[in-house]
């Protein structure tokens, strides 16, 4: 039968997957991927079956990683993905780590926006390290993908995002993550942004200060295009500001549905 092995046509007479591995020399300390997950049990396989065979420690080559990833993240969801856009609006506590869980998933493109610069009140919380201190977060946060995922494209803007340029820095985008600090830049752009992308869904956040209670950050659907995702209530204020943990949570939420949406075709 025809499958595919490391990203190549392979042909076998092989009934399951461990003896297809071990005939070619796999060893059992490293990783065996079949049809996307990682198991060393004799599968059944199937004509079209993709498997993958990861030596641990070895830096594989870029064709080599592309196919690992597409393999790591199941094929066919993976090629969606690939194809995808995705806008992120704020690189802050949320933006900084939705860009990262969707580079590591394998988006296609980001266009990531954010006016600021990384600053040592910003490492609660945010991304980065020390060494971006004083960088602008477009260019540390594109440094950071590049050594996560360098196959997507990234495409930056240094910009504060009001209702003059929302219809330029959006048009490629097929989902758009809301993820600003201010209530008020929230508001403009959950305002103004069906306006111009009226099928184009944005997902917003909304309560996410503090700690504990994670169970109350979820994502709700307001209207065919437009979800938020938080507890709708922890506001940041004196004696209960941003924290890690909760923050990262809601972040999770956004990205988590930006895959589910792409998957389902409902971008």
């Amino acid at each position: 039968m025809k499958i595919f092995f490391n990203g190549q046509n392979c042909h076998t007479d092989c009934i399951n997957s461990r003896d297809f591995f071990l005939t070619h020399n796999a060893k059992e300390c490293d990783v065996w991927i079949v049809n996307g997950f990682a198991t060393q049990e004799a599968i059944t396989l199937h004509e079209g079956d993709e498997l993958f065979y990861i030596q641990r420690g070895v830096m594989p080559t870029q064709d080599a990683l592309e196919s690992m990833m597409r393999a790591r993240h199941t094929p066919k969801l993976h090629e969606k993905l690939k194809q995808s856009c995705v806008g992120i609006a704020g690189l802050g506590g949320l933006g900084s780590h939705i860009a990262i869980m969707l580079a590591r998933s394998g988006i296609g493109k980001l266009i990531l926006i954010d006016f600021d610069v990384v600053e040592p009140s910003n490492l609660n919380r945010q991304a980065y390290s020390l060494t971006d201190l004083g960088k602008t977060k477009t260019q540390a946060m594109s440094k950071i993908i590049a050594t996560i995922n360098p196959f997507i494209q990234v495409k930056t803007y240094c910009h504060r995002i009001d209702e003059t340029n929302i219809k330029q820095l959006f048009l490629e985008c097929d989902i758009v993550c809301e993820a600003f600090d201010s209530a008020q830049t929230k508001a403009m752009l959950a305002q103004n942004f069906h306006s111009f992308f009226p099928q184009t869904i944005l997902i917003c956040a909304s309560g996410l200060a503090g700690y504990g209670n994670s169970n109350a950050i979820q994502t709700r659907k307001i209207t065919p295009n437009l979800y938020i995702c938080g507890d709708l209530e922890s506001e940041a204020k004196p004696g209960n500001g941003l924290i890690a943990p909760r923050v990262n949570i809601c972040a999770a939420h956004q990205a988590n549905l930006v895959l589910e949406l792409l998957a389902n075709n409902k971008s």
